[in-house]
């Protein structure tokens, strides 16, 4: 819970920093420049970042705590943090020099001015991505130590700095010095997420001595872990870089207009999958010491308990992507230069995401087990049949399945989503499968749990669109939509988008809590026994 508080705050706050940002940028040209630039150096933050630690120092650090041996702990905190910081530093250095390869090889359409604002770009973030790789570090402190609150509510010190100068500086300069001010933003809201983790961090541990040395039989088991986790994340960010590329050669309103839309499939990603993921994680970890069954059973129900939360979420969070996504998009970013059409582009490729959501989140699940079980070199070998299969459909859709099926080349973006949703399927399968045969069991969601909840959600999808059906009958299609492919009966109705956002989520909402309540899921009798005490008050 205190995760996904934590979680909702930082995206929420997310939320508003990206619909600021495009009352002020839209789909403009330097809007997907500041895009791609900020995702480069972010392979930095995600090759060292939260990923890698979870998965080779949580398992050792946390397992430590649980076996009482403090000094043992305090040694590994020490070491990873110096080890990190020298990396890390090597990192930024050599990606400030080679930026203009990095430029050219994640975003090969950008050509001219697009291209060196791109570099400049890149070279002001790099040194803020290596903040935020050691504030991953606190995170992994502190969420050994069960203190999840503080980790999570730190990244909106971060989206506060950006809104503050998109703010300030909006609308009073040109467009390219609006995103050089906020690429300097960036690095000041590293320095402040990682500044506000400190003193908890220092306050928990007992003799914090930063060090190189990797003496420690522990520091090692941790480097052995993080060179093949380093590997794995970095084989999963190279499929995000290639959705990225072939974006760019479609168009800058394709590339700008993915992004914006895996900030909105990041929202149940990180509320629920991250959520349930990161808590498990340390528990996972201290559960591995004992007899071989007793620790595979324990395995098993925390699996099985974290996949059916996950998934009584996310199933309807897919359906809404299906059904409204269009509502959803212009609620959270419909304001300034992104308009409604904006908002219905961003709905496509919403659609596409949502045929890997389920799988991809609850995947989350697997892999914490694995890396609990300090095996961090399955989910690699599956994360590179994820990648090849993912880059490879990406390619051959992404690019050129639209024009040949007859559909305007701007939808090519929706099957780069669709691409990596199909190779989320097959990676979690492989981890399922796998763990079956190492836990003796079954793992995963309940049999017959997913189709349940996938007949509640699409029933209520049917509610939520019914209900934007009605609207439009009433007041008339929102204005610059209907042209639009699929256009019509199915354009968001002529209101304030937060109000038909209201008017249609409340019955897809309730729809879906009365059908799994009905059919007897706990998650929503829990819900309804709050509300009923909250209406007894």
């Amino acid at each position: 819970m205190l995760v996904a508080v934590g979680i909702l705050a930082s995206r929420l706050m997310g939320l508003v920093r990206e619909r600021v940002f495009a009352h002020y940028l839209g789909n403009s040209a330097a809007a997907a420049v500041f895009k791609a630039a900020l995702r480069i150096p972010n392979f930095l933050q995600n090759l060292f970042g939260e990923g890698v630690l979870s998965g080779s120092f949580i398992p050792v650090y946390a397992q430590l705590l649980g076996k009482k041996d403090s000094e043992e702990a305090d040694r590994v905190a020490g070491a990873v943090f110096g080890l990190m910081a020298l990396a890390t530093s090597v990192m930024v250095a050599l990606g400030m020099v080679a930026t203009p390869l990095f430029v050219d090889a994640i975003a090969p359409g950008f050509e001219g001015e697009s291209r060196q604002l791109a570099i400049q770009l890149v070279r002001i973030v790099f040194p803020g991505t290596g903040l935020l790789v050691l504030s991953a570090w606190c995170l992994g402190i502190l969420n050994s130590h069960r203190r999840f609150l503080l980790s999570y509510l730190a990244p909106v010190v971060w989206n506060l700095v950006i809104i503050a100068a998109l703010v300030l500086a909006g609308g009073r300069m040109g467009e390219a010095r609006l995103v050089e001010v906020l690429a300097y933003a960036v690095v000041l809201g590293g320095l402040l997420q990682f500044g506000v983790q400190v003193p908890s961090v220092l306050r928990l541990l007992g003799r914090f001595r930063p060090s190189l040395s990797v003496a420690s039989d522990s520091v090692r088991q941790v480097l052995r872990s993080f060179v093949t986790v380093v590997i794995g994340r970095g084989v999963v960010q190279i499929s995000a870089y290639v959705d990225t590329a072939i974006a760019s050669l479609l168009s800058e309103r394709a590339l700008s207009s993915l992004f914006y839309a895996q900030t909105i499939y990041l929202i149940p990603v990180s509320l629920f999958g991250m959520a349930v993921s990161a808590a498990e994680l340390p528990e996972m970890a201290r559960a591995t010491g004992g007899a071989t069954e007793e620790v595979n059973t324990r395995l098993r129900e925390r699996i099985e308990a974290g996949a059916r939360r996950v998934a009584f979420f996310v199933v309807p969070s897919a359906a809404a992507f299906l059904f409204i996504g269009d509502v959803v998009g212009a609620a959270l970013l419909q304001t300034g230069r992104f308009t409604a059409a904006d908002s219905r582009y961003v709905w496509y490729l919403l659609m596409g995401s949502a045929v890997g959501l389920v799988s991809g989140t609850v995947g989350r699940i697997y892999s914490s087990t694995y890396y609990a079980m300090k095996d961090p070199a399955t989910p690699l070998r599956f994360a590179l049949v994820r990648v090849s299969l993912g880059a490879l459909l990406a390619w051959g859709v992404g690019l050129h399945l639209a024009p040949w099926i007859g559909l305007p080349r701007h939808l090519s973006a929706v099957f780069i989503t669709v691409a990596s949703g199909l190779a989320a399927w097959l990676e979690s399968f492989l981890l399922r499968r796998k763990l079956v045969r190492k836990l003796g069991g079954a793992v995963g969601p309940p049999p017959g749990v997913l189709p349940k909840l996938w007949m509640c959600a699409l029933i209520a999808g049917g509610v939520g669109l019914a209900t934007k059906w009605v609207l439009f009958r009433k007041f008339g299609p929102m204005p610059g939509v209907s042209e639009e492919w699929g256009g019509g009966v199915l354009s968001p109705p002529a209101l304030h988008p937060v109000v038909t956002f209201l008017a249609v989520v409340g019955p897809f909402g309730a729809a879906y809590f009365a059908l799994t309540g009905a059919l007897g899921f706990p998650q929503a009798q829990a819900v309804f026994r709050r509300a009923r005490r909250l209406l007894g008050r």
